[in-house]
């Protein structure tokens, strides 16, 4: 019945922020042929027919004190298939990440809103 996930979407409060993270430090391109909505926000594909929706709008969890492991809060997974190139870029943007506790080759991360991403090498 399903074939996929086509995209998840996170909030940003601050745009120009989560681009220089998703963009600069993730390496994503912004998708510049998605429609406009009645609010700002950035798509990016990250393979076909899956992407990441930033939308900006107010975080309704603002002070909300997340787990310091990704892995233990809400997130999305994404399979890598550098994963050397990932960590060089985590540790160039100066973006904190913690290592799976389950052994596998997998880190947690966190963008600028709080918003907890896994990576798994592929």
């Amino acid at each position: 019945m399903f074939a996929g996930l086509h995209h998840a979407t996170f909030l940003s409060s601050d745009l120009a922020r989560s681009r220089v993270f998703y963009e600069n430090v993730l390496g994503l391109t912004p998708d510049l042929k998605r429609p406009n909505m009645s609010f700002d926000g950035f798509w990016y594909d990250i393979s076909p027919n899956q992407q990441i929706h930033l939308m900006l709008l107010p975080n309704p969890e603002a002070g909300l004190q997340r787990p310091s492991h990704g892995g233990r809060d809400r997130h999305v997974a994404l399979l890598v298939s550098d994963w050397g190139k990932l960590i060089e870029r985590l540790t160039e943007g100066a973006v904190p990440y913690t290592v799976s506790q389950s052994g596998r080759q997998a880190l947690f991360c966190r963008d600028p809103d709080g918003n907890a991403l896994e990576f798994i090498a592929a």
